[in-house]
């Protein structure tokens, strides 16, 4: 039970209002997690925008539909469509944004549910997307429609967008809308990205991200006579072991100021996501011969005390020593993907007043933390130029993309109920019981 007295009359007429809400919240995040919107290859987002959308809709949001036409992966089979809704109070601003993303992750094994069956068992919605994240969209939507139904008018406006491909960096989803001018600094005051953070924590920010390839090249030869050969895998072996064992030691040992949760991701980090080396294995046999090409991809996860260009050169002076330590050491390093860290500043006003809003709804102070991997404020942040952003959802952080992945009822109901009262206090209220 929270702490009542810490809010307004018209903030607890809200939460009550969620309350009578349970029954459809819970229902309207069952149908979106029965949608198999996985990405890859971004199955289904067309009949999830349009469910999204026609429930706006029904709740007094003017609705737009927005293709990702430009984007390489938006094509006929799988069109990237995001969906956003407004919703006027008496004045345009302030404006306060909530999104979510409702792509999901692959379901993989070990599921003893269906993945899409949405399954409500002992107070849990169980199936891939429930966490992370179309529970935090159920959330939001359902929040401002508490506000509506209590009888409070809002003075500022309400934005909801639900948005694509963010598992694979929100580049036809949110960031599309950025460079459209739909997420900008002169339409939006706050924006609220609803990631699973645990519905008592507010989330100011991520650690950054260089994803890297290293190709090691040798030379091709008879595999029953090596010794004409270069075998690239040996050497990509080399690079490996210089990585575990003189880069990462040290990676260990910076740490961030920055609250990321968990406690182990507030040093650097380096992990080997792919690797491949010699020939296609085939369905019969494999020809006898010396691997003469590996390549391995990296995930360098850092911190916002580090630069890329640091992070980057530490590679670089790796695989350079391997190649002075032997002539037979070749290699190429291709950049795939970076974006730095963001931090949005604690005395900001959607971090303090969300804090309040957990407090007063929850109980108990707010933990205030970082993530360890990114989400969409990244491009909230740097293209829309949008600092007042803050994650903030229902979902355990834990459970994202892992199997039997589930949301707790009275999480989702909790913050809605702190998405409520956080955006009274964020746009400003009019009482209609008054004549306001």
């Amino acid at each position: 039970m929270g702490n009542l007295s810490a809010l307004s009359p018209l903030e607890r007429r809200a939460s009550e209002a969620v309350d009578t809400l349970v029954d459809e919240m819970v229902d309207f995040c069952r149908r979106l997690v029965r949608i198999p919107t996985v990405n890859p290859p971004g199955q289904h987002y067309a009949v999830c925008a349009e469910l999204i959308g026609a429930e706006l809709g029904r709740q007094g949001y003017g609705v737009e539909y927005i293709s990702a036409d430009s984007h390489a992966d938006h094509t006929a089979e799988y069109p990237r469509i995001n969906v956003v809704g407004r919703l006027d109070g008496t004045a345009p601003r302030p404006c306060v944004h909530f999104n979510g993303h409702f792509d999901v992750v692959p379901v993989g094994d070990g599921w003893s549910v269906d993945p899409f069956g949405a399954e409500l068992r002992d107070g849990r919605i169980y199936g891939r997307g429930t966490c992370d994240q179309k529970a935090g969209i159920a959330a939001s939507i359902y929040a401002v429609e508490a506000i509506r139904r209590a009888g409070v008018r809002l003075r500022g406006s309400v934005e909801q967008s639900a948005t694509v491909d963010e598992e694979s960096g929100g580049y036809a989803g949110v960031a599309d809308l950025c460079d459209r001018g739909i997420f900008s600094s002169h339409r939006q005051d706050h924006v609220v990205i609803t990631e699973p953070l645990n519905h008592d924590r507010v989330c100011i920010g991520h650690r950054g991200v260089y994803w890297f390839e290293v190709t090691t090249h040798g030379r091709i030869a008879h595999g029953s006579m090596p010794g004409y050969g270069v075998n690239a895998a040996d050497m990509m072996a080399r690079f490996i072991e210089a990585v575990n064992g003189e880069l990462r030691p040290r990676l260990e040992a910076r740490t961030t100021a920055m609250p990321v949760q968990p406690a182990a991701a507030r040093h650097s980090t380096i992990n080997l996501n792919a690797l491949h080396g010699g020939q296609e294995i085939g369905p019969r046999f494999l020809a006898s011969c010396v691997a003469d090409r590996c390549l391995a991809v990296y995930d360098r996860r850092y911190l916002h005390e580090e630069e890329l260009e640091t992070v980057r050169g530490e590679i670089v002076e790796l695989l350079e020593e391997l190649a002075r330590r032997d002539e037979r050491f070749r290699y190429t390093l291709r950049d795939l993907w970076s974006v730095p860290p963001v931090a949005t500043p604690l005395d900001a006003r959607v971090v303090t007043t969300f804090e309040g809003a957990v407090e007063g709804v929850v109980g108990r102070p707010a933990e205030i933390v970082a993530s360890p991997g990114t989400y969409d404020q990244k491009h909230v942040t740097r293209r829309a130029g949008i600092v007042e952003c803050i994650a903030y959802g229902p979902g355990i952080l834990d459970l994202a993309h892992l199997p039997d992945e589930y949301v707790v009822v009275d999480d989702l109901v909790s913050s809605a109920k702190v998405m409520a009262v956080a955006t009274m206090r964020l746009v400003g209220v009019e009482d209609r019981s008054r004549g306001g």
